[in-house]
C-alpha cells in the first residue's frame, strides 16, 4: 500500500509508534532488518519487540515508583507493549515481567494483522529524504544508516557497552539448596528462587568475578563506558568487595529457610517464559568468556549443575546527542521531516523505549492530521522523560537515563521519602489527566 509515514525499525519502540499510528488511521509502512537475512549482535529471532536483556518491565507500582507510573500512563494511551506485556505477565512479585517468547509473537501477530500496517523486512541504509519517517532502530543500528545519521547530524554518535544475563533451565536447579521467595514476600511470595552464600563462599564468588577471563574489546571499543543502569557484574565488583551485597546480591528481606536468617548474601532468578521452564539471573549481566560464566556460575549453591538455555553476552549501544540534535516533539532540528524514538535517543530501558515510541508515534500522527500536540508536561513520567532527551539534559555529558523522580520538578518543602514519592505520582495523576483532556 501508500504509506503516509515509514517507520525504520521493528522493536518496541518502532511497534509502539507503528500501532498508535495505526490506531490514528493513518497508513504506515514498518522496515525490519531482521527476517531480510540481517541480524544484530544481541538478537535472536525475527520477531519484532525482542526482548535481548532481562524479561522485566520493572516496578508495576504507579503510587510510589516513577516506571510504575510510566506503565500507568502508557495503557491509558492505548500502548500496545503495555497490552502484549499485561497478557503475557509471569510472577515477579511487584514487578512486571513477561514470557519474552509470547509477548514478542502477541506484538508481531498484533502489528502484522492491523490493515494499516506493512511491515517490510529491509536494511535500510539512508535517511529518507522527504516524507515522514520515525528512526526507532536502537542502539545496535546498522553501519550504513548509522554512516548516514552521522553525516545527517554533523555530530559522532556517543556510545555505551550494555550487557545480558544468562538464562538457566529450571530443571536443572537444586531446589532442596535453593528456595522460593520474593523480597520481603511482596507479590506470590514465591516470585523469585534465591541461592544463599555463606561470607567464604561470597568471597570466592568474588575472586572469581574479578580473576576469570574476560571479552577483548576493539581498538574502537575501549574508551566507551558503561551505562550504569546495566553495569556487568564483574565491574561491579571491581569497584569493592562488598558492592555487590548492596546490589544485585542484596540479602535484605530474604530468609533462609535452612538458618531463619538472612544469608551473607543471596543470588536471585526470575521467571523468563510462562511455562516457568526457564529462569534468569538477576543482576548477572556479564562480560565473562562463555566457559568462565558456565564455571563460575556453577559455584552458586543450588546452581551446581546448573544448564544454560542462553549465557551472558555484551555488545556495543549507540545513541544520539538528542538535547542538541532533536526539537521537542523529537524531530531531528536539521531534516524536520525525520523523527527518532526509542533507545537511539538516550532512553534506557524497555518500557522508556515504547514510551518513546508511543510519543513519536502520536505527534507524527498529529502533524499528519495537520494538527499540533502540546508535549505532556514535565510533572508527567511522560513529560519528564521526554524533557530530559529533548532539552534538559546538558548534550556534551549526555548519558542513558531511566525514567525516575529525579526528572520531574521536585516537590516543595520538606517531607518523608514515603510521602514524597506518592505526592510525585499524585500530582503526575492530576497533569496526566489535564493533558489527555485538552
Amino acid at each position: 500500500m501508500t504509506h503516509d509515514i515509514q517507520i525504520i525499525g521493528g522493536g518496541l519502540a518502532g511497534s509502539e509508534a507503528a500501532w498508535q499510528l495505526a490506531e490514528a488511521g493513518f497508513r504506515v509502512k514498518l522496515s525490519e532488518m531482521r527476517g531480510s537475512g540481517e541480524m544484530t549482535p544481541a538478537h535472536h529471532t525475527d520477531g519484532l519487540a525482542e526482548l535481548v536483556c532481562s524479561n522485566s518491565f520493572r516496578s508495576d507500582d504507579a503510587t510510589s515508583n516513577a516506571v510504575g507510573l510510566l506503565h500507568a500512563e502508557m495503557r491509558a494511551l492505548g500502548s500496545l507493549i503495555m497490552r502484549e506485556g499485561d497478557i503475557h505477565k509471569v510472577p515477579a512479585g511487584s514487578a512486571l515481567a513477561v514470557d519474552r517468547d509470547g509477548f514478542s509473537a502477541g506484538v508481531t501477530a498484533a502489528i502484522t494483522a492491523h490493515p494499516n500496517i506493512t511491515v517490510v523486512r529491509e536494511r535500510v541504509d539512508a535517511l529518507p529524504d522527504d516524507g515522514l519517517a520515525i528512526v526507532a532502530t536502537g542502539p545496535l543500528t546498522a553501519a550504513g544508516l548509522a554512516s548516514s545519521i552521522g553525516a545527517a547530524t554533523g555530530a559522532d554518535a556517543l556510545a555505551f557497552f550494555d550487557a545480558i544475563a544468562p538464562i538457566v533451565h529450571f530443571d536443572s536447579i537444586d531446589m532442596e539448596t535453593a528456595w522460593f521467595q520474593s523480597r520481603w514476600n511482596k507479590g506470590e511470595g514465591k516470585d523469585y528462587i534465591n541461592c544463599a552464600m555463606d561470607k567464604d563462599q561470597y568471597a570466592a564468588f568474588h575472586a572469581g568475578l574479578i580473576s576469570g577471563e574476560k571479552t577483548d574489546f576493539k581498538e574502537w571499543e575501549k574508551d566507551t563506558p558503561y551505562f550504569e543502569g546495566c553495569m556487568p557484574i564483574e565491574v561491579m565488583a571491581e569497584r569493592g568487595f562488598d558492592t555487590l551485597r548492596f546490589g544485585p546480591m542484596k540479602p535484605v528481606g530474604l530468609d533462609d529457610p535452612r538458618t531463619g536468617r538472612w544469608p551473607h548474601a543471596v543470588v536471585q532468578l526470575r521467571q523468563d517464559n510462562a511455562q516457568g521452564t526457564l529462569w534468569n539471573i538477576v543482576g548477572f549481566q556479564t562480560k565473562l568468556k562463555h566457559a568462565e560464566q558456565v564455571n563460575l556460575f556453577r559455584t552458586i549453591p543450588g546452581l551446581e549443575k546448573a544448564e544454560f538455555a542462553r549465557l551472558g553476552g555484551l555488545h556495543r549501544n549507540t545513541f544520539i546527542r538528542s538535547p542538541e540534535l532533536l526539537d521537542p516533539t523529537l524531530r531531528l532540528k536539521n531534516k524536520p521531516n525525520i523523527r527518532f524514538a526509542g533507545q537511539i535517543t538516550g532512553c534506557e530501558g524497555y518500557i522508556e523505549s515504547a514510551a518513546i515510541g508511543l510519543l513519536a508515534g502520536r505527534f507524527a500522527a498529529a502533524e499528519l492530521g495537520g494538527r499540533s500536540l502540546v508535549p505532556p508536561p514535565v510533572e508527567t513520567a511522560f513529560g519528564a522523560l521526554l524533557h530530559h532527551i529533548t532539552g534538559a539534559a546538558v548534550a556534551e555529558t549526555y548519558q542513558p537515563m531511566n525514567v525516575n523522580f529525579g526528572l520531574m520538578p521536585p516537590i516543595p518543602g520538606r517531607t518523608k521519602k514515603a510521602d514524597r514519592k506518592k505526592m510525585y505520582t499524585d500530582r503526575a495523576r492530576e497533569a496526566f489527566g489535564a493533558w489527555i483532556a485538552a
